[in-house]
């Protein structure tokens, strides 16, 4: 029997020139819960509804990129439907668009297989974003990662060459590369993952381009490069450097800055990053991989300056992380003529802008950091 699933229809509101919604819809705290209706998954989808071309399917659509993808899709006309299981997503990332029968969400976790059964039949297009994100916890973590990263992409998978898709859409991560060996780094550099997160994306991303191979799944994978934009994850876990940034500067509290600072990262805001899921996937380009970058490379130290902090404070740098990262971004230009349009200026300048989503967001403290990061250091940290 088929499970009962948590599904609900989400109030369009005018776009950006970045693709963002207004501040104040888009981050309004919400007292109740979005999911209160329940519905049994039929043989021909949620309630038979949603079932024509102009669908798409968005896994992970509740979370930092997704929901950007998901405002982008539904202003063009599109149907979409998103799997998310809300242990990185967050309600107040769709609520902008609560009331549009454009857009229905169901709770699922993709890493159960009877779970997503039937949720993509009537899709014309996949894009699969679901994972776990932050590299720190993966450590400790492996299993949870691989769950989520590796047998929730086949699931995925699995359920999108049932129903038949017309595209394919991955994100996979830059994170593949490690330190990499050719900088900028292209696409055919050398594949060495140095934690769980990396390795697990990339195991994903092999997935994907071997039911390319064997079963003409009409998929593209897109290495995406340190992306940042409004709603990036607030969650409990050490993660990606604005967050933590941004909830110290709006706390007052020194910003912690890893080793010298003068490390360098191709920060990629996230509107560049769904144009290009949306070029990819109106092309015809099938089993090809491509990197997603800003063009550029820049230094904590410049991020630091440009997000305004006034108190800094250093803590140990961490093994198995690059001192740079920067995509080759050549193959991507050149076969889908995308490039980034979003200057790292102009990236910063829109989050503090938005700075009050970090307002209930975990304080990072070089004690918290310390801890959080004992056991990366406990098995990275060997010769």
């Amino acid at each position: 029997m088929a499970p009962d699933l948590a599904r609900t229809c989400l109030a369009c509101v005018e776009i950006s020139s970045y693709g963002l919604p207004s501040a104040s819809r888009a981050f309004g705290r919400i007292r109740r819960p979005w999911f209160i209706f329940t519905q049994t998954l039929s043989r021909n989808g949620i309630d038979g509804r949603m079932n024509d071309s102009t669908l798409d399917i968005v896994t992970g659509g509740a979370g930092f990129i997704g929901s950007h993808l998901v405002d982008r899709l539904i202003a063009a006309g599109r149907r979409v439907r998103v799997i998310d299981n809300f242990s990185n997503g967050a309600e107040r990332n769709l609520v902008q668009h609560q009331g549009n029968a454009q857009l229905e969400v169901v709770k699922a976790d993709i890493g159960d297989k009877a779970a997503v059964q039937g949720l993509f039949e009537g899709a014309e297009r996949v894009f699969h974003l679901a994972a776990l994100a932050d590299i720190v916890p993966s450590i400790n973590e492996p299993e949870a990662y691989f769950r989520a990263n590796v047998d929730g992409t086949f699931n995925v998978l699995e359920g999108a060459k049932a129903a038949g898709v017309k595209r394919f859409l991955y994100a996979a991560s830059s994170s593949c590369y490690g330190i990499a060996d050719a900088v900028p780094t292209p696409e055919t550099a050398s594949i060495s993952p140095q934690y769980p997160y990396a390795l697990t994306k990339y195991l994903g991303e092999e997935l994907v381009m071997h039911w390319a191979k064997v079963y003409q799944l009409p998929a593209v994978s897109l290495r995406l490069f340190n992306v940042f934009g409004p709603r990036a994850r607030t969650s409990g876990t050490y993660g990606a450097v604005f967050g933590v940034f941004l909830a110290q500067i709006k706390a007052g509290k020194p910003v912690t800055i890893v080793g010298d600072g003068t490390q360098t990262r191709d920060f990629t805001f996230v509107a560049d990053v769904v144009s290009a899921f949306i070029r990819a996937a109106e092309s015809d380009r099938a089993g090809q991989i491509y990197n997603v970058g800003s063009g550029g490379t820049y230094s904590v130290n410049r991020l630091v300056e440009l997000l305004g902090a006034k108190e800094t404070v250093h803590i140990p740098k961490r093994p198995g992380e690059p001192d740079v990262t920067f995509a080759d971004t050549g193959k991507i230009s050149r076969e889908l003529d995308w490039h980034a349009e979003i200057s790292f200026e102009e990236g910063c300048r829109v989050m503090l802008e938005h700075i009050a989503y970090w307002e209930n967001a975990p304080v990072w403290t070089v004690d918290k950091i310390a801890e959080a990061t004992r056991d990366w250091f406990k098995y990275l940290g060997k010769e």
